[in-house]
């Protein structure tokens, strides 16, 4: 124990590097399972080293939160579905938030039951106690209030994913200056709190910060989603190493610098990718729903599509020269992965050179479809990213869309008045053929409607995406050269 104490810097050193190596890992497929072994690793020598470095620890109270935690963490990984896993994520943001707002209320708690206690009697109990300077209070100040936004914007984001009846969508001309007063009268009770220490001004910041994690994300659209998993994970990092500055926990800080950072580049990607900026994400609520299209003053349009079968685009694709499949939401709900790989396999075989077209924001979190196609273990190398696709497609013989919607809308291109107007997207309409595999007509996430589903040269198969892309199999299968 003494050695672990005397050497605690190097061991929280060495888990930093390996945290480091971790994302490092986590960059590419190939070596993303070396990746995760870092952060395993590293994860465990920071706990091991925290807690024999701790002061009178409880440890019961330790352990039985390490042993409850693992068991609810190995029962979810092992169940959760991968059309799951987006809220799932999420939940896990709001707890790290909820731990920086414990940390913060402990830290604070304790310090005041020493000044009751009185610095004589703790000097006679060998106890040396000095008052929290300015800059641990600056950051308990940071540390909790980011860690209670966090976790009640988390909350609301595993609950809009998972489609809570509770976590509706607020929109109205009130909802931004409740924000700004909601934000204003937190800011205005930390600083209180930073230069007084006054408590009953810490815990109205909490709580005003808890509410304005729920108004700051409840208007945000669900095409924005995506987005908002990825910030706030970079928030949860920010959290975590603010609460770090507080304990004077070295790992703490480097990990949460690098989760923060990290999320950070990634939500500054993913914006990029829809050409929004990210105020215009949190704050406009641009992609929060809108009707489909209408035309004139409210009047609806009706628009033709044409439909096919499974049979037909069996055919279709079995005597093509290239298929580019484009991934979205609908093959993760329909768990369609390994038949849309049995699909892809197939068609290699009957020479037809088939590569999967990658949107930064398909899915409902960041790298949503890299993980699904990895999981039925589809070779990196026929995954593409949308800058490496994109000028492919006018000599594609035939896409096949796979309940992908706003990734592949050529709105975005052609038509002013949308609200995805000059977002990057897949230009799937300009291969020779389309074909899109869909539920209903219903709109996307986005709650914008397609006009590639209206397309002269796109073929419309309706039904769930797993059992539409089997039958194109057998399709295919039955009229193989």
């Amino acid at each position: 124990m003494e050695m672990i104490r005397e050497y605690a810097d190097w061991f929280y050193l060495i888990g930093a590097v390996l945290f480091i190596l971790t994302l490092r890992g986590l960059s590419g497929p190939k070596t993303a399972i070396a990746g995760n072994r870092y952060g395993m690793i590293a994860m465990a020598i920071a706990v091991v080293t925290t807690f024999f470095v701790a002061e009178n620890p409880v440890v019961w109270m330790i352990i039985g939160a390490m042993v409850l935690g693992a068991i609810v963490g190995i029962a979810r990984a092992r169940t959760v579905p991968m059309t799951q896993m987006p809220e799932t994520v999420a939940l896990m943001h709001s707890l790290v938030g909820l731990a920086a707002v414990l940390i913060a209320v402990a830290a604070i708690i304790h310090n005041n039951k020493l000044i009751e206690l009185g610095p004589d009697l703790l000097a006679a109990n060998g106890v040396n106690f000095h008052e929290m300077s300015r800059v641990h209070l600056f950051e308990l100040f940071v540390g909790c209030f980011v860690g209670a936004i966090t976790f009640t914007a988390s909350v609301f984001a595993y609950g809009k994913l998972a489609a809570k009846k509770w976590a509706k969508t607020i929109s109205g001309a009130w909802v931004k200056p409740v924000q700004a007063i909601i934000f204003i009268a937190m800011l205005g009770f930390g600083i209180h709190f930073f230069l007084t220490g006054n408590m009953t001004s810490f815990w109205a910041m909490t709580g005003l910060a808890l509410a304005f994690g729920w108004v700051w994300i409840a208007p945000v659209g669900g095409g924005d989603m995506p987005v908002v998993v990825s910030l706030l994970n970079s928030f949860s990092g920010w959290a975590a190493a603010g609460i770090g500055f507080t304990l004077e926990n070295n790992m703490l800080i480097v990990a949460g610098s690098l989760v923060g950072s990290s999320g950070a580049i990634l939500s500054y990607i993913m914006c990029k990718a829809m050409n929004r900026s990210i105020i215009n994400v949190l704050f406009g609520g641009v992609m929060g729903g809108a009707a489909a299209p209408t035309a004139g003053a409210g009047e609806q349009v009706q628009r033709n599509h044409r439909s096919g079968s499974a049979d037909d685009a069996g055919f279709l694709m079995s005597n093509a020269d290239s298929v580019v499949i484009v991934p979205g939401y609908g093959m993760a709900q329909g768990r369609a992965q390994n038949a849309v790989k049995e699909l892809a396999n197939l068609l290699k075989e009957q020479g037809v050179t088939v590569r999967f077209a990658i949107h930064p924001v398909a899915g409902r979190m960041p790298g949503h479809m890299n993980v699904l196609l990895a999981e039925a273990d589809v070779p990196y190398e026929d995954i593409l990213e949308m800058d490496e696709i994109n000028s492919d497609f006018p000599a594609t013989d035939v896409v096949l869309v796979i309940g992908a919607n706003d990734v592949v809308n050529p709105a975005a291109k052609d038509d002013p008045t949308s609200p995805i107007y000059g977002m990057p997207i897949l230009e799937a309409h300009k291969a020779r053929t389309i074909m899109v595999i869909k539920r209903s007509m219903a709109t996307g996430y986005a709650g914008l409607d397609n006009d590639l589903f209206y397309n002269d040269k796109t073929m419309m198969i309706f039904g769930d995406a797993k059992k539409v892309v089997e039958d194109m199999t057998k399709a295919i299968n039955g009229t193989g050269h």
